[in-house]
């Protein structure tokens, strides 16, 4: 039997949950960067993570991942990220390991992704009050994240098994968490995955070139603020 703080750590996971699917659903897209080594050394107005965040802010992007890297200067980077860009949700993408996982719940970050599928972690996760989206692809993973209560998952990688693989498991599996799709997508599958009954999708920094964002995707963005 559950004790009271192990009942209020899986309530307070839930609501996360929910929250996150909540402002997902009010814009489908998570915009995933990983930290140049530039990054941790020029001041914060001429780093060009800073500059693509601009761009992306600027743009109406509301989810921004930042990949964790082990370096000591990645935490204060994030903090600066957070007090300069205070209405962008920031999480952290890569979180395979205990140490990556305390780092981002010190920060009090709103979510993390970890490309696998590891009830140990995700325990810890909970225990730290810390979000942490699993990445899975096979049905057995599909089983065991919904079985543990997942709410919503990272599907990768999602350009290798195909739009069509999701609803594939509807019928063995019945439904599915809220999905992320990840891995190799770009701009153009925003609209056809959407449509197709996935909750949202990760892309990364090819939505940007020379700092200017792609046309395509600030298109999307004006049809998604006009719904």
């Amino acid at each position: 039997m559950q004790n009271t703080s192990e009942i209020s750590l899986y309530s307070t996971w839930l609501d996360q949950q929910e929250a996150f699917i909540a402002s997902l659903k009010l814009q489908p897209l998570v915009v995933v960067l990983r930290p140049d080594p530039s990054d941790y050394e020029a001041s914060s107005t001429k780093k060009p993570l800073f500059l693509l965040i601009e761009k992306l802010h600027s743009a109406g992007i509301k989810h921004i991942e930042i990949s964790w890297v082990s370096n000591p200067y990645w935490i204060s980077l994030m903090q600066s990220l957070k007090e300069s860009f205070n209405d962008i949700s920031f999480g952290a993408a890569s979180i395979t390991n205990t140490d990556a996982l305390q780092a981002i719940a010190d920060l009090g970050l709103d979510y993390a992704m970890t490309p696998v599928w590891d009830p140990v972690l995700q325990l810890k996760a909970i225990n730290l009050k810390q979000l942490l989206i699993p990445g899975v692809f096979s049905p057995t993973e599909f089983y065991q994240a919904k079985s543990f209560g997942c709410g919503l998952v990272k599907f990768f990688p999602a350009s290798l098994l195909g739009i069509k693989y999701a609803n594939q498991l509807k019928a063995p599996l019945g439904s599915l968490p809220f999905i992320i799709a990840a891995g190799g997508l770009t701009v153009n599958d925003l609209t056809p995955w959407l449509q197709q009954g996935y909750g949202a999708l990760a892309l990364g920094r090819e939505l940007i070139h020379n700092y200017q964002i792609d046309p395509k995707l600030q298109q999307w963005l004006d049809r998604q603020s006009n719904l």
